[in-house]
């Protein structure tokens, strides 16, 4: 599907990756199948059923209250058909049209009607679907077993997967959630692993190797140009901070890969070492054997000693008697010690 993007309001840190203002580009989008799209149909039945339901037996109720006179079979027609009208009709176009394109199967499943053009579906758009999807598809009034034929043919065929109601209202079904296959990046590249092994990466900052990381994880959903663009800013900027240059001969991608996985063997060193160092200083620190099921918890180990407080009382100085030391006369007895109170 084609659309007309918006100019960049800045270009990006690491290289200009965006589209030229005025240039109509391809966006990749999942369009929803037929087996999605019926799962949320049921979904959809499920909730128009139980809505049928409520307003049922609130008209039910409210016709209680009516005199037996008012009441015929023309009343009771009317006010199915206009109940009908809200469950299959109003139904769907109120929820596309303040959810954003989704019903609550759509919700549920993931999906999201919009213009053909990417543009959020309008409530023409919505109402367009909905009557054909009454009058045709689903219940299909009209010719209900060969329209239903005819519904899923074209559903089938359609390189979109669209149904006779997208087509004739210009909109398309597509997936919210996207199937992201993450992979994994290289902690190192063997043919350069001499020369990361003498790299500076003291400037090489957080944000900048996250940019380059997510731009390995995700390189292979990229295309041309923009992957090559997009590699060749980020490996200048990160070129830039870091020394000694890199040999020539290699992609962009490589050189980044060598960068984070030289960067990532340097962090889980400095890790090994800061925890080797607090094992040593505090072995308490260390897991221990698990607990055997049903053990009684083991008893309270005392503070260390260097670490214990010992707080003593303060006795005013005035308070303590000044007392001599024993004397030992030349005869060999020992004197009584005096105190200097009694002096």
């Amino acid at each position: 599907m084609r659309t007309q993007p918006r100019p960049p309001a800045r270009p990006a840190p690491w290289g200009d990756a965006g589209l030229v203002s005025g240039e109509a580009v391809e966006l990749d989008v999942r369009a929803a199948r037929i087996g999605s799209r019926v799962l949320a149909l049921l979904f959809d039945v499920l909730a128009q059923a139980a809505l049928l339901l409520t307003l049922s037996m609130s008209v039910g109720v409210a016709l209680l209250n009516v005199p037996d006179g008012l009441v015929d079979g023309a009343l009771a027609g009317g006010l199915a058909t206009v109940g009908l009208i809200l469950v299959l009709v109003g139904y769907p176009v109120l929820c596309e049209r303040f959810n954003h394109g989704r019903t609550l199967g759509k919700m549920a499943v993931g999906l999201r009607v919009v213009s053909a053009d990417g543009a959020p579906v309008a409530a023409r758009q919505s109402l367009i679907r909905a009557l054909v999807g009454v009058a045709v598809e689903w219940p299909g009034l009209v010719l209900p077993l060969l329209s239903w034929v005819a519904g899923v043919t074209v559903m089938v065929t359609d390189r979109r997967g669209r149904r006779l109601g997208d087509l004739v209202a210009g909109t398309l079904v597509v997936h919210t959630r996207t199937a992201t296959a993450w992979r994994p990046v290289p902690t190192a590249v063997p043919a350069l692993a001499g020369w990361a092994a003498t790299l500076d990466l003291s400037r090489l900052d957080d944000g900048l190797a996250l940019a380059a990381r997510q731009y390995l994880a995700r390189v292979h959903q990229l295309a041309e140009p923009a992957r090559g663009r997009l590699g060749h800013g980020l490996w200048a900027e990160i070129s830039a901070v870091i020394t000694p240059p890199a040999p020539p001969g290699m992609p962009e991608s490589v050189y980044l890969a060598a960068v984070l996985g030289e960067r990532h063997r340097r962090a889980r060193y400095r890790l090994g070492h800061s925890r080797t160092a607090a094992t040593t200083l505090w072995p308490e620190l260390l897991p221990g054997p698990p607990a055997p099921a049903g053990a009684p918890p083991g008893p309270i180990r005392p503070a260390a000693p260097e670490l214990a407080l010992v707080v003593r009382p303060t006795v005013p100085a005035q308070a303590v008697p000044a007392v001599r030391p024993a004397v030992v006369s030349s005869a060999g007895d020992v004197g009584t010690p005096t105190s200097d109170a009694g002096s």
